[in-house]
Formats: structure tokens, C-alpha cells, sequence
């Protein structure tokens, strides 16, 4: 359980549970903040275990997250995939995250998908100036996305999805001025994949490119103070080699960036100064969605270092047996001024028929870290591969 005073503020609840921006977030001036944080943590435990890395990975029933590109290329007529993780089990006990998506194909060359997203963020007691309570409240938020990708060609697809957001942090307690925040928001996704070879080994390269959560700005008071979904670029590839029959080994990086304004500073705290940091990041924050995007790339105080550094890195390796075992590790970089969330990341898979389960498991880079003692499993259920669904014998990505 968390207590907090009234009047509750977004930025508070949001940041600090939402999405752990640890220490950094709250002494460094130019950590990047928007709404429903949430929708940026890849909710499956294949990502989790790669560093959060999964725009350019072998298409699964988690795909329609992480790039609508890939659907196209999703090799089973059905494939449904439920995940739950536990959320900062070092700071509370009652928080968690829960994922449930699902594909099916309606043609060769494409495929839908539904998920649904809850984050359910515990219970907290609200409590006034005086130390009185006002109640309790369980807030919560969720998202949920249809998706649609296309193969072009055999070896480029595209896709879109579209993502109904709620987010409930308060439940108009009393003495709050905040009510719930509603948005509408859409993903673009492309997705290349080629089988090379070079000298005597076979390689599959995936390359992916998504820009994610494009909508409106969401609103817990007024119009005046609304606030940015997490809108955000990410690019990426995997690198798949087969080492002999039975044994593969995949290579996978991608790199994001939230395409929101970067918040303004400036040395001092003079009167004068503290005046002018806030006229510009209100002028910020009330840029249009389309303009805050494109001036995102070039509006860091730093320049273009602090640009580099708001582009965190996700990096992982997966090894796979005979396409049923997997072990997989990752990691996952952000820069110290900009959030410092920074872990390693562990898990296991395993594939049997139609039914396979995914885990992992974090270990952040400090003891402190609210990251610590995370956990993420995902289960899977795979029905009707695509030969057995259309008769072609064409199997274009492997399910893993």
C-alpha cells in the first residue's frame, strides 16, 4: 500500500509507479516524463529476458506489440499468449502487470491481432494536510490495441494497430482534482526478414522499424495540463545463425526514443532564471503531438550529446535447441541523467507441441533499484501451423 497526501499530482503518481524513474527522476531536471509510462515495458517474458529488445525478433503471438510488421510473417493459423508480471515487489505487494494477446491469420499474407493491457497499481490511502484519511483507492490502468500486418513481398511486411488508454490513478477521490485520462492511439511498424549465407554458415536477418502510441494528449485535471503519451521511435535488428541442425543462436539490438519535448534547465535557480525554465517547458508541453515529434530530435539543451543520451539500448542473445529449448539474456541501458534504469536480464523457454511458457527475471544494477526481484512469465499456445492451416508447406518465421 502507498500513501499519499492530498491533493494528488499526475507526475507523482505516474512517474514514481507508473514506471520506476529512479533517483535521477527526481534530481536530474532533464528526465524525459509522459503519460502512462506503463505502455513502453514490454509485457512478455521473451522481450523481458532480451533487455526489452523485440522489434526485429522472430514474429510470436506478442507481435502485434512490438512491431504490427511482423504479423505477416506469424506462421500459425491461431496463437494465443497470456504474461503477468509482479510490479516492484521490493517497494509493495499488491501491484502487477497482466498481458493477454492473441493472433490468427486470414490469409497467406496476413494476420490480426488483440491484446489487452492492465496494469493494476495496488492500493492507496489517501490522507490530507492533517493526516486524515480520505479512503482508499485501487488505481489501475489499461490498453487495448487491434493490429494488422501485411507481407508486401516475401521479405517486407507493414503494419498498424490501433490502442484504446484508460488510466484511473485517482477514481475522483475527495479533495482530488483529477479524474480519469482517456486516449486514442495508433503504431506503424515495418518488418524485413532474409535468409543469407555467408561462407559455409546460414544466417536469418530481421530488421525492424516501429513508431508507437501516435495520439492525443491525455488529461487528468484540465485541458491546460495535458500530458504526453509515450510516443516513441524504435529501430532494430536480430541476427539469427544456424550453428548446425539442432542449435541457433540469435543476436538482437534495438534502440528507442520517446519522441516528446525534452524538458528545459538551465544553470541556477535564480528568480529570474526559474521564471524562464518554466514559460519554456509550459511552452513545451503545449506543443501540438506532430510538432513536440519532429522537434524532439533537436530540442535537448544539451545538444545533440543529450539528444544521444536520451536513446536507451536494449541488447540481448538467445540460444535455441531444436526449437524447443531456449536460454536467453539481455540488457537494458539508460543513460543516468535521463532515468538510469539499467539491469541485466535472464530467462528460459520452452516449446512442446502446441504449448510453450516463457520466463524471466531482472537484476538491476544497484540493490536499491525498484527493478530488483522482477519476474515476468508468458505462456503459449500455438495451433495449426501455416501448412497445416493453408496447405502450402510455406513456413516463413520460426515459432519461438
Amino acid at each position: 500500500m502507498i500513501v499519499l497526501k492530498l491533493p494528488v499530482r499526475f507526475a507523482l503518481l505516474s512517474g514514481f509507479i507508473g514506471l520506476p524513474l529512479i533517483g535521477a527522476a527526481q534530481t536530474n531536471p532533464n528526465t524525459l516524463t509522459t503519460a502512462v509510462p506503463i505502455l513502453t515495458i514490454s509485457p512478455d517474458s521473451r522481450s523481458a529476458a532480451l533487455g526489452e529488445a523485440g522489434v526485429a525478433t522472430s514474429p510470436d503471438a506478442n507481435a502485434g506489440y512490438h512491431n504490427a510488421g511482423k504479423l505477416g510473417f506469424i506462421n500459425t493459423q491461431y496463437s494465443v499468449s497470456p504474461s503477468y508480471s509482479p510490479w516492484l515487489r521490493s517497494v509493495t505487494d499488491d501491484m502487477g502487470l497482466a498481458y493477454l494477446s492473441g493472433t490468427a491469420k486470414i490469409g497467406q499474407r496476413s494476420a490480426i491481432s488483440a491484446s489487452l493491457m492492465y496494469f493494476d497499481l495496488g492500493t492507496i490511502s489517501f490522507r490530507d494536510d492533517f493526516n486524515v484519511s480520505k479512503g482508499d483507492y485501487n488505481p489501475k490502468e489499461y490498453a487495448f490495441s487491434v493490429a494488422y500486418g501485411q507481407k508486401l513481398t516475401d521479405n517486407f511486411g507493414v503494419g498498424v494497430a490501433a490502442r484504446y488508454i484508460r488510466s484511473n490513478l485517482t477514481g475522483n477521490s475527495s479533495g482530488t482534482d483529477s479524474r480519469p485520462g482517456n486516449a486514442a492511439a495508433v503504431d506503424l511498424g515495418a518488418y524485413y526478414n532474409k535468409d543469407l549465407s555467408i561462407g559455409a554458415s546460414d544466417y536469418n536477418l530481421g530488421l525492424g522499424a516501429t513508431i508507437t502510441n501516435i495520439g492525443n494528449k491525455i488529461t487528468y485535471t484540465n485541458a491546460n495540463q495535458a500530458d504526453f503519451l509515450p510516443t516513441r521511435l524504435k529501430l532494430g535488428f536480430a541476427l539469427t545463425r544456424e550453428l548446425d541442425a539442432y542449435n541457433k543462436l540469435t543476436l538482437t539490438v534495438d534502440g528507442a526514443k520517446l519522441l516528446t519535448p525534452s524538458p528545459y534547465y538551465i544553470e541556477g535557480d535564480t528568480l529570474g532564471k526559474l521564471k524562464s525554465i518554466r514559460a519554456e517547458n509550459l511552452a513545451r508541453r503545449n506543443k501540438g503531438v506532430v510538432g513536440a515529434a519532429l522537434g524532439s530530435f533537436t530540442d535537448a539543451p544539451g545538444g545533440f550529446s543529450e539528444e544521444l543520451r536520451e536513446v536507451n539500448l536494449s541488447a540481448g542473445v538467445e540460444y535455441t535447441y531444436n526449437d524447443l529449448l531456449m536460454a536467453r539474456v539481455g540488457y537494458f541501458y539508460e543513460s543516468p541523467v535521463k532515468g538510469d534504469r539499467q539491469y541485466l536480464s535472464f530467462g528460459l523457454g520452452v516449446r512442446y507441441q502446441v504449448f510453450g511458457v516463457d520466463g524471466a527475471y531482472l537484476v538491476p544494477n544497484s540493490r536499491a533499484n525498484p527493478l530488483a526481484q522482477t519476474i515476468r512469465v508468458s505462456l503459449h499456445f500455438n495451433f495449426n501451423k501455416l501448412e497445416e492451416a493453408f496447405g502450402d508447406g510455406n513456413t516463413d518465421a520460426p515459432v519461438n
